[in-house]
């Protein structure tokens, strides 16, 4: 671009910015109050070469680690945004990544059909979780993993239809929750670590026993993929989210239907409590993230911008 190019430019931009005043002068409608800006971000975490699957503090707050396609995770001073480490050693895209309990571990989810337990000091990897599928194509992608509340299992999701519990310290499989008949997308401990719910594209979500991998309970009524689910804080409920544009909440031990969140335009992609219980939060592909009653179902807040 040349100058005179560019100073005609910036002169275009400055009449557009009088133009409104000019306009008003003359007698025509006002125009709406400008929306006010977004707030700038507090820190931006730059490194990655691919997309990010996922991005999470750690247990005290001072550290994130986020997962990406790139094949990589990596782990970040949440005041200063420094890397303080790369955890490199997958051969596919890295899908998620969480601290554990203590936040002196991090596990990570790959689409090589792998989990890996690393030092969240060092980033040095310790433990590989192997075994989901036997290169079928596609059916071994991990989609998540992630730490029982007390750091001893794992549990990872895959798209081979099951999940699988883990133990944390020395990679032994302890059981594999098969039931699902489609790819498994989410699978969390209940808090107290005896219980597992997995969410499937299969449309409905199971609550398993960790110990022996039996079935506790079929949460069936969802009309799309079920993408997301979550324990209550006291273990009690189960809480789903969906491509069916809802959401809901389940008795967890006997599978009852308790309440339906509708409201959504599209897609509900991520659903968790509070840590009270007493509200929900979901977060949806239309641009919306809404909090609800969890007892009623009632909606409270819209939170939108995006």
């Amino acid at each position: 671009m040349s100058w005179s190019n560019g100073r005609s430019a910036v002169a275009l931009c400055v009449m557009a910015l009088a133009a409104p005043a000019l306009v008003q002068a003359q007698g025509a409608p006002q125009l709406a109050p400008a929306q006010p800006a977004p707030p700038a971000p507090a820190l931006i975490l730059k490194g990655h070469t691919g997309d990010l699957a996922g991005a999470a503090f750690s247990p005290d707050g001072t550290k994130v680690v986020t997962a990406s396609s790139d094949k990589t995770a990596r782990i970040w001073d949440a005041k200063t945004g420094a890397q303080l480490a790369l955890l490199s050693g997958h051969a596919e895209s890295v899908r998620s990544a969480e601290f554990s309990p203590d936040g002196k571990l991090v596990v990570t989810a790959s689409r090589d059909g792998t989990a890996r337990i690393w030092d969240a000091g060092t980033g040095a990897p310790l433990l590989t979780l192997s075994g989901h599928g036997e290169m079928l194509e596609h059916g071994e992608m991990l989609e998540y993993a992630g730490f029982s509340s007390d750091g001893t299992g794992v549990v990872t999701a895959s798209r081979d239809t099951k999940a699988t519990v883990w133990n944390a310290n020395t990679g032994a499989a302890i059981a594999d929750l098969a039931g699902h008949k489609g790819p498994v997308m989410r699978a969390e401990f209940s808090p107290d670590g005896r219980q597992v719910v997995t969410a499937s594209s299969d449309k409905t979500a199971k609550v398993w026993d960790a110990a022996n991998g039996s079935t506790i309970a079929t949460l069936e009524g969802h009309t799309g993929m079920v993408l997301s689910a979550a324990f209550s804080p006291d273990g009690a409920r189960v809480a789903t989210a969906a491509s069916d544009k809802s959401a809901r909440i389940w008795d967890a031990q006997t599978g009852a239907l308790l309440s339906t969140l509708q409201g959504h335009d599209r897609a509900v992609t991520y659903i968790e409590f509070s840590p009270d219980g007493a509200r929900v939060l979901t977060a949806s592909t239309d641009k919306t993230a809404r909090v609800w009653d969890a007892k009623t179902g009632a909606p409270l807040v819209t939170l939108a911008g995006q």
